[in-house]
């Protein structure tokens, strides 16, 4: 080996994988201790420490525990947003957004399981309803990420968004059912991703029927 192949940097791979890696396990650390010691009780020096860092590269990677915090929801939301855009062009809004669910859900595992277990997914899902911080946050980004899914329809459509409401009720109402299953889904006794995956679906289904015509038949 030369001299300069002995000083030479590691490549542009090689330093980004080490990025990711150390991106995740922050993430990982951070969840954990919100997880056992709350939120709040949580500082952004006893996250670098588990991954044995320095605060100053902590916030090379997130500008606080917030960030931090919803960094693994962050990326099944652009997973899903992805999927959105990359739905056929003359398919109806309702059956885009379905499809899109359905779709980012086979690969969206992967995804998570980059940053975390899904165990832990949903266990901080726990944390952020149970604290007033965070759950406002995650009522402002589901705000958000609704109205990014009702422009993109619009524009599937040819619609402007601010003259023509069907775009954002039908985010509503879609956003509605995925609040719903996961309701449900917490509630029962399957709490694996595949049953939540079921279950959106089949409500996801019912849509059509609940907002159309009637719900039973009337006999004359």
């Amino acid at each position: 080996m030369t001299t300069d192949q002995a000083v030479a940097p590691p490549s542009a791979g090689l330093r980004e994988r080490k990025k990711r890696r150390t991106r995740a396990a922050l993430v990982r650390s951070a969840l954990e201790l919100f997880t056992r010691n709350g939120y709040d009780h949580t500082t952004v020096d006893e996250i670098a420490e588990a991954v044995d860092v320095s605060q100053r590269t902590f916030f090379r990677y997130f500008a606080n525990k917030e960030e931090v915090a919803f960094a693994a929801q962050e990326a099944t939301d652009s997973h899903f947003f992805a999927a959105l855009t990359a739905r056929p062009a003359g398919e109806a809004p309702l059956a885009a957004l379905r499809g899109a669910a359905l779709d980012a859900w086979d690969t969206i595992g992967e995804a998570v399981t980059e940053l975390v277990s899904p165990d832990l997914y949903m266990r901080m899902y726990s944390v952020i309803e149970s604290t007033p911080a965070l759950l406002a946050v995650h009522l402002r980004r589901t705000a958000e990420l609704e109205e990014r899914l009702a422009r993109e329809i619009a524009r599937r459509e040819g619609l402007d968004i601010e003259t023509d409401p069907r775009p954002r009720l039908v985010v509503a109402a879609f956003s509605g059912v995925i609040r719903v299953a996961g309701r449900l889904w917490s509630e029962g006794e399957d709490t694996s991703m595949e049953a939540l995956r079921e279950l959106t679906a089949f409500h996801l289904d019912h849509v059509g029927a609940a907002l159309t015509g009637h719900w039973s038949e009337r006999q004359e």
